[in-house]
């Protein structure tokens, strides 16, 4: 079973960028969180669309 969402870490690790990278693309509503506790979870339905929105390069 594919996780529903990845900590910040985990996602900056899967994309290849920093940690505020992270936070400036939430920031902006190109990726979407869900806040449990004091945890940020990113949800993996929305790194996926970053991923697809963007033109390989």
């Amino acid at each position: 079973m594919e996780p529903i969402a990845i900590s910040v870490n985990a996602a900056a690790k899967a994309l290849g960028v920093g940690r505020s990278s992270i936070y400036v693309l939430l920031k902006s509503g190109r990726l979407e969180a869900i806040k449990i506790g004091r945890r940020t979870l990113l949800t993996t339905a929305s790194i996926k669309r970053l991923t697809q929105a963007r033109p390989p390069s």
